[in-house]
């Protein structure tokens, strides 16, 4: 049976730099992590759409985002609260 508390993220380090200083999801951060040598984590890194940043949106759009992927209490959440909670979520 797997530990279930040890991580299987490959690069520790560097998907904790992904998720303060880059504000990239747990997803993003660990597929980046997990690649297996840095051409492939600097692809990984430039893969995405075309979205704008969160800075962008409207609340709305915001609010409507955090209702998508299940997040609780955005309703009356701030601006900066909501972009906070969806990059860490």
């Amino acid at each position: 049976m797997a530990d279930q508390n040890r991580s299987s993220v490959k690069d520790e380090e560097l998907y904790k730099k992904l998720r303060e200083e880059q504000g990239y999801s747990k997803e993003k951060s660990a597929r980046i992590a997990n690649s297996a040598n840095k051409e492939g984590r600097s692809a990984q890194g430039k893969k995405g759409g075309t979205s704008p940043q969160y800075e962008d949106w409207t609340v709305p759009e915001l609010r409507e985002r955090a209702k998508e992927v299940d997040l609780t209490d955005y309703s009356e959440m701030k601006k900066d609260e909501l972009i906070d909670a969806l990059r860490h979520h």
